[in-house]
């Protein structure tokens, strides 16, 4: 048997909110944060990495 749980908007507005502030913290661009969607955890391991190299 499959059941299936509908939770409501509450975890996409969260996911929503979320990639709305990554934007905002990382300072980037729309297109680089609709790029962010598909490998956002590349684009902040390459931010976090810059910050630790000290080339921020």
């Amino acid at each position: 048997m499959i059941k299936v749980i509908n939770h409501g908007a509450l975890g996409g507005g969260l996911w929503f909110g979320g990639w709305l502030f990554t934007l905002g913290y990382l300072h980037l661009s729309f297109w680089s944060g609709v790029l962010a969607i598909v490998i956002w955890p590349y684009d902040i391991g390459v931010h976090v990495s810059a910050l630790a190299a000290g080339a921020l």
